[in-house]
């Protein structure tokens, strides 16, 4: 199959990655915002040849967003199942990223499925659905966001083989901003140098470090005939 999302490892993680769908394992990937944990997972779905299911989590999220609810039709009551059900049964990847913006008593549910049960009981059905062989459950959280009040239990935490995400390399980064915005090498240099600028004042004079997306977000705008003034300080305003 011919890979048409783009993606340049940083380390091991795909070959760990292969190596967890192999054993059924559940994955948690951490890492800042923008360092491209999402774009990995749609490498990896098309390198593994599977379905996925990305669920953006949010404070509103229920249970029965993940799982499913009864609905009224016209023919009366029905059951709809939630994207979390569809891909146990499809046998899907299942991506649920930054899942510590949903409530804690929504990711309970995930438990059973993320160890050796590989289970979702479906309680308003009386159903208990195993999950499908290739199902796969892959989350993301971004620890810098952890505080008091959300955060990542560790009693689930731990049900997770753990990758570790960071910004590329500048050698990386410049390869990655060519590539997907087709910009020259010189560019390209000057984007990463800034954004390496910008990181360094995190936690100073930034509430938050200028990722590879935002970087790739200028260099598009600078492809597309911006001036890179213009661009710069466009990108930089939504740090």
């Amino acid at each position: 199959m011919t890979n048409s999302i783009h993606y340049l490892p940083q380390h091991n993680e795909v070959e760990l990655f292969r190596h967890a769908a192999g054993s059924r394992l559940p994955v948690l990937l951490k890492g800042p915002t923008g360092c491209g944990k999402t774009r990995f997972v749609q490498h990896m779905a098309e390198q593994l040849n599977r379905p996925l299911i990305t669920i953006a989590c949010h404070d509103d999220l229920t249970a029965a967003d993940l799982v499913g609810r009864h609905l009224i039709g016209a023919d009366g009551t029905y059951w709809q199942d939630g994207p979390l059900t569809r891909a146990v049964r499809e046998g899907a990847i299942c991506y649920l990223d930054e899942v510590v913006e949903a409530r804690k008593d929504t990711t309970v549910v995930l438990h059973p499925l993320s160890d050796h049960r590989r289970e979702l009981p479906i309680d308003r059905t009386g159903e208990l659905l195993r999950a499908h062989p290739d199902f796969m459950l892959v989350i993301s959280y971004n620890p810098g966001y952890q505080n008091l009040i959300k955060g990542l239990k560790p009693s689930t935490r731990q049900r997770f083989v753990a990758l570790s995400f960071d910004y590329p390399t500048p050698e990386r980064e410049v390869v990655i901003l060519c590539q997907e915005a087709g910009i020259d090498k010189q560019t390209a240099t000057q984007l990463v140098a800034l954004g390496n600028d910008l990181r360094r004042l995190k936690d100073q004079d930034l509430e938050e470090a200028a990722s590879t997306r935002l970087l790739i977000y200028c260099a598009l705008m600078i492809g597309s005939g911006t001036p890179v003034g213009d661009a710069c300080r466009a990108c930089r305003r939504s740090l």
